[in-house]
C-alpha cells in the first residue's frame, strides 16, 4: 500500500479531519534479533479524539463490510497479528483506551496514564519538518521521540501524546518499536470501528489472554482451499487470515503448525503495567 517515502506537507488548520501515516519496526520475538516486521499504522484525529489503528486492517473490514464479500476479504492485503488493536485518545478527558479482539472476545483495555517527557535542546529536520528532541520513560521502555510545533496536533502513535505538536519519529531505546511519520492526509471522517460491546481487563491480563493462545477448530470461521496455486485461507473467529499451503493441509500437525504461525508477540510495547 505505501512503498514509497513520501511526505505530504499541507495545512492542517484547513481542515477538520486529518491522517497521519506511520511506518512502524518492531521485533515480536525478543529471542530472535532478526524477527523484524514492518507494517503502517494510521493515526485518525477531528481535533476531539484520536485513533491509532493498522490500515491494512481497516482496508480489509472497510471493504468487507461495505460488500459482504469473502471473496474481497480473502483477496485483500492481510496484515500482522499483534497489530490488531485499536488506540482511542479522548483529549478533553486525557484517556487512551486499548481495545483488540482475541477469538470471539472484544477486550478493553482503559488507561489514563501518559509519558512525563523532558523537552531536549535538541533539534533535527526529518523530511523537511523542523523537530526537537524528547525523552520519557514509559511502560518500561526509555523512549526517544522526536516532534514538531509546525503541526498543532499534541499527539502521536500509540499511547503517545503530551508534546507540544506531532510526534514525527518515535523509539525505544533498544529499536524493539520504531515509528516514523511516512504521510499526511486530509480525511472527510475519522476511523469509525471501535468494538461496542467488549470486556474490560488490565494489560497483565490481556498479555496472559493472548500468550495462552493454543489452535482448536472452534476458533476457525471459515476454509477456503485453491487446489490450483497451492493456498488454504483459514479465517479464524476474531477476523485474522491465516494463509498456509495445501501440503500443510496433508501433514499430520496442522495444528501445531497454525498455532506457530499464530503465535503473538513476547516483546509489547509495554513492558510493565
Amino acid at each position: 500500500m505505501y512503498k514509497f517515502l513520501f511526505l505530504f506537507i499541507v495545512s492542517l488548520a484547513s481542515a477538520q479531519n486529518y491522517r497521519f501515516v506511520y511506518e512502524y519496526r518492531m521485533r515480536p520475538d525478543l529471542n530472535k534479533k532478526d524477527s523484524i516486521i514492518t507494517d503502517y499504522m494510521n493515526l485518525d484525529t477531528d481535533g476531539k479524539k484520536s485513533y491509532f489503528y493498522n490500515a491494512a486492517k481497516y482496508e480489509r473490514d472497510s471493504a468487507y463490510a461495505a460488500t459482504k464479500s469473502y471473496k474481497d476479504l480473502l483477496s485483500s492485503k492481510n496484515y500482522d497479528q499483534n497489530l490488531s488493536y485499536i488506540i482511542e485518545k479522548d483529549y478533553a478527558k486525557k484517556t487512551a483506551n486499548f481495545y483488540d479482539k482475541f477469538k470471539t472476545v472484544s477486550m478493553l483495555i482503559p488507561d489514563n496514564e501518559a509519558p512525563k517527557w523532558k523537552i531536549e535542546k535538541e533539534f533535527l529536520k526529518i523530511n523537511n519538518i523542523d523537530c526537537q528532541k524528547a525523552t520519557a520513560n514509559f511502560k518500561g521502555r526509555n523512549w526517544e521521540a522526536w516532534f514538531s510545533k509546525d503541526y498543532p496536533v499534541n499527539d502521536g502513535p500509540y499511547r503517545f501524546s503530551g508534546l507540544p505538536g506531532l510526534v514525527v519519529s518515535l523509539k525505544d531505546s533498544e529499536n524493539d518499536h520504531v515509528f516514523n511519520l511516512i504521510q499526511i492526509k486530509k480525511i472527510n471522517g475519522i476511523f469509525s470501528l471501535v468494538p461496542k460491546s467488549t470486556k474490560q481487563m488490565t494489560f497483565a491480563e490481556y498479555k496472559k489472554a493472548i500468550g495462552g493462545f493454543s489452535f482448536s477448530n472452534d476458533d476457525v470461521e471459515s476454509i477456503s482451499i485453491n487446489k490450483q496455486i497451492g493456498k488454504v485461507d483459514i479465517q479464524l473467529k476474531d477476523g485474522y487470515i491465516a494463509k498456509l499451503g495445501t501440503d500443510d493441509m496433508k501433514s499430520g500437525k496442522l495444528d501445531e503448525k497454525i498455532s506457530k504461525l499464530l503465535k503473538r508477540t513476547n516483546n509489547y510495547i509495554e513492558k510493565e503495567e
